[in-house]
């Protein structure tokens, strides 16, 4: 199964330096491994609002499945030595590498980090593949689609789960608002906003704003030639993988 197959599920998808060519011709089970893989993502609505630390139960499952594919975390240490005087070592920790007998892919996971870390990443992959460890580098992100339906997802979550002030928010979701957010929310609706308006817009501004990892700060990197040169896939994950849900009680 082929990256088009991602294209007509509403994926966004880009290669940079060749990245298709080897993909297709070198690494051709282990693209079809990824493929496959990101073709079965199914993301409850709820699981993008409900409250709690760490990755999300979506990217938890991600990094199992393509774990249990053999796609592992990797620390590549670099160690140079100049007259007989070895210099300081760099590593470099990757979330998941794939090795073949034709070489390297190495991926990153950035479902929702400040968006530095994508400045981090593409160095890394320009770095990896300049010292030849690495044949193409890989970022998985949300999509341009995804960033744009946030309002919506979240809006039709609210009225399933049939919220109506913070009360709801933390018996439905676990989310404890802070007082500057709440603050926030109390100004928006003196202006007019309902409260689940109010609190989408400040939600979306919070937690999935555009300082955060998704398609278009990713792009920006791009046409600013960070990482250049090197082979590198980009994925961004659509708003079709997001599926509504039936509002359960919280136990």
């Amino acid at each position: 199964m082929s990256f088009e197959h991602l294209r007509n599920l509403g994926f966004d998808v880009e290669f940079r330096d060749h990245a298709n060519a080897i993909l297709s011709l070198d690494f051709q089970e282990a693209a079809a491994e990824l493929v496959d893989t990101l073709a079965a993502i199914s993301i409850p609505d709820v699981e993008l609002v409900r409250g709690g630390g760490g990755e999300t139960p979506a990217t938890q499952r991600l990094r199992k499945t393509l774990s249990d594919l053999d796609w592992r975390k990797h620390s590549f240490v670099i160690r140079k030595i100049v007259d007989d005087t070895e210099k300081p070592s760099i590593t470099h920790e990757i979330d998941h590498v794939k090795y073949t007998n034709e070489g390297a892919i190495a991926l990153e996971i950035e479902w929702n980090n400040k968006d530095p870390f994508f400045d981090r990443d593409l160095e890394n992959f320009q770095r990896l593949h300049a010292d030849g460890v690495i044949s193409v580098g890989a970022i998985v992100t949300r999509g341009a689609s995804m960033q744009r339906a946030f309002r919506d997802i979240f809006r039709k979550c609210a009225h399933t789960y049939k919220i109506q002030d913070f009360d709801d928010l933390e018996k439905r979701f676990d989310l404890d608002p802070t007082r500057r957010q709440r603050a926030l929310i109390a100004k928006d609706q003196r202006a007019g906003k309902s409260f689940v308006d109010a609190w989408v817009h400040r939600f979306i501004a919070d937690k999935y704003g555009s300082a955060t990892t998704h398609w278009k700060k990713l792009k920006e990197r791009l046409d600013r030639g960070v990482g250049n040169p090197s082979p590198l896939l980009l994925i961004g994950i659509p708003s079709s993988v997001i599926s509504s849900t039936s509002a359960e009680p919280r136990h």
